[in-house]
């Protein structure tokens, strides 16, 4: 199933006491990149969490924010309390800078108000292990909620691609059915050519099969057609398979275009050169497309 790169999701829950949100969109990347907003209490779970998220999904830009508030609790609102360990962390360090490179200023009360993260909210005082179960549930959910929409709107681009292949595929048949006749019409008009210049005399049949000959062998187009036809088919294989289609997709269209570049370089026929345009035309829309599915 086709699935769109974009799309959103939230789930929320009660864990613990603790009312865990997430929130999570996403947006159209080449690769997958996962941007967290977490609460200070989560930090140590960045790497968990990064993890969770590119198991469900693999390609995007997956931004996703989670809060931790407390539930019904008005007693603790504005509240805060001291991060222990995080300031024995920080304390550990200024020290280790003081003695190597000899400072003689005091870590002082000042110095810790300004450091980062060390007083919390009481209700982001928790024990991040004790959350990680209600987190990821929440998450979960909310990668499920994108996931449906990120579904429904790929059904849409599915649609709409295997729309557009149908219009390359009919000019491709249109160009397929037209090579005979492009060499018929050239032997026609070699004839007639001749004819005017020689004035009468005798024509060498023999010679001028052969130069219809070596045109035909020089203008074929059949190999590319078989390519093309075969690019083509692999693509609607690929957009009604179940894994991510982008970007073998994407090379599929490439190969596309080299196709229909060679068969406008190798035929000089209008009937020809105008369906390679409205090919081309047609990939281009179908590239565009593509951007947007996993």
């Amino acid at each position: 199933m086709v699935k769109s790169m974009t799309g959103y999701g939230r789930a929320e829950s009660v864990f613990n006491g603790r009312k865990i949100a997430v929130e999570i969109k996403s947006l159209n990347h080449r690769y997958l990149e996962v941007s967290l907003r977490l609460p200070g209490s989560l930090a140590v779970l960045e790497m968990a969490i990064k993890k969770k998220i590119g198991e469900r999904f693999s390609r995007g830009r997956i931004e996703t924010t989670i809060r931790i508030d407390a539930d019904g609790d008005m007693d603790s609102g504005g509240r805060f309390q001291l991060n222990e360990p995080l300031l024995e962390n920080y304390y550990a360090l200024l020290q280790q800078i003081k003695e190597r490179f000899g400072l003689k200023d005091d870590v002082n009360l000042a110095t810790i108000a300004g450091l980062r993260d060390v007083f919390v909210p009481t209700e982001t005082a928790d024990n991040p292990d004790d959350l990680l179960p209600g987190v990821e549930a929440v998450l979960n959910e909310a990668m499920q909620s994108l996931t449906a929409m990120r579904e429904r709107e790929g059904d849409i681009l599915s649609r709409d691609l295997m729309f557009r292949l149908d219009t390359v595929r009919s000019r491709l048949e249109d160009i397929d059915l037209r090579v005979p006749i492009v060499v018929n019409d050239y032997r026609k008009r070699l004839m007639d050519r001749v004819k005017e210049l020689t004035d009468g005399i005798e024509i060498d049949e023999a010679r001028l099969c052969q130069e219809v000959a070596i045109m035909a062998e020089k203008s074929d187009i059949t190999e590319e057609i078989v390519r093309f036809k075969s690019h083509i088919d692999q693509m609607i294989e690929l957009l009604a398979g179940s894994d991510p289609a982008g970007r073998k997709a994407d090379f599929l269209i490439q190969e596309m275009n080299r196709e229909a570049n060679t068969t406008g370089s190798k035929s000089s026929d209008t009937a020809i050169a105008k369906n390679v345009i409205e090919i081309k035309s047609e990939l281009a829309k179908l590239r565009e497309q593509v951007q947007n599915i996993e």
